[in-house]
């Protein structure tokens, strides 16, 4: 058994097919399948069927690759501790992040990170937090940035700064001209929300209470995993949304005048990066870190006054 063959049968439950994992692998089909077929006499075991289309694991080989991910994920660790060690932040890193930060948050540091450690490769993935996750625990990302806790202890988060929620009411009543808002002053019949599988969606739901009432609040059933596309229906049926703080810095004038704040301690997401317990290119994650808090505002980077407002559905 050698290094070589666990890669090969990670990349074929990855591809789904012997051809195209060789090509990933850049070896021979006829290589790799004998390769692999070492490793199962060796084991005395069939990994995959070989007569489903696309090849699928045997119940035995989903846990032979689930070790195999392991232990090559453990052999780079080895190979990042040594890069830590000649303090030399380079290599690809593969970072995932949720949709409802991307379009706000990268701008600000990643031009300057980039700049900073030109020998870093950083593979940026826009992804549901649910995706994040799974692949961290494949190790198919180093690490995730989004809205923690995430109640998966067995990951590490790293909480970086509170970003508080704002309303978004399109041409709101001027009759009212209270200094802030309460959840409760917010008309459901008027709220949109991303579509389900979105952790801001669930936060909005908490901090509002709507529980399942969330699911038919207007005639038109529009759904959207786009802010960008929300505010442009909440301007154009008068209606009312929630967004997360930095997305304001990206308002024009007049859509500025439309935010309203709530009343303190303002209700806010902690925006973390999440990464396996003993991830070891612990420099690597500290500038990446370093540079994302330089670029965000102090009061951003405190909890005081502050509500955190869970990023998983509440249990009544």
């Amino acid at each position: 058994m050698n290094l070589q063959q666990l890669e090969y049968i990670v990349a074929v439950d990855q591809c789904r097919h012997f051809v195209t994992a060789a090509e990933q692998c850049f070896v021979t089909q006829a290589t790799l399948s004998m390769m692999i077929k070492k490793l199962e006499m060796e084991l005395d075991t069939v990994i995959f069927d070989r007569s489903r289309q696309p090849v699928t694991p045997t119940p035995i080989g989903e846990k032979i690759i689930a070790q195999a991910r392991l232990i090559l994920s453990h052999v780079e660790r080895l190979k990042a501790l040594v890069d830590e060690e000649k303090n030399c932040l380079q290599g690809e890193f593969k970072l995932g992040i949720i949709p409802t930060l991307a379009p706000y948050l990268l701008p600000l540091f990643l031009q300057d990170f980039l700049k900073k450690y030109p020998q870093i490769k950083l593979r940026i993935s826009e992804l549901t937090t649910e995706e994040i996750v799974k692949r961290i625990h494949q190790h198919h990302l180093d690490a995730g940035l989004l809205a923690t806790p995430i109640e998966d202890h067995s990951l590490k988060e790293l909480p970086l700064f509170y970003e508080q929620f704002v309303v978004y009411h399109a041409r709101p009543d001027k009759k009212n001209h209270k200094k802030y808002v309460l959840a409760s002053d917010i008309d459901v019949n008027r709220l949109w929300l991303l579509e389900e599988g979105h952790c801001l969606r669930t936060q909005i739901i908490n901090l509002c209470e709507l529980k399942d009432k969330s699911s038919a609040l207007h005639q038109l059933d529009f759904e959207t995993g786009s802010l960008e596309m929300l505010k442009k229906i909440v301007e154009s049926t008068q209606g009312i949304t929630i967004l997360p703080e930095l997305a304001v810095r990206y308002l024009s004038p007049q859509q500025k005048k439309w935010i309203r704040y709530f009343k303190p301690p303002a209700p806010v997401r902690e925006i973390s990066l999440v990464t396996h317990p003993h991830y070891a290119r612990t420099q690597t994650l500290e500038a990446l870190k370093n540079q994302i808090l330089a670029h965000i505002p102090e009061h951003m980077k405190t909890r005081k006054q502050k509500a955190i407002i869970p990023a998983t559905p509440v249990v009544p």
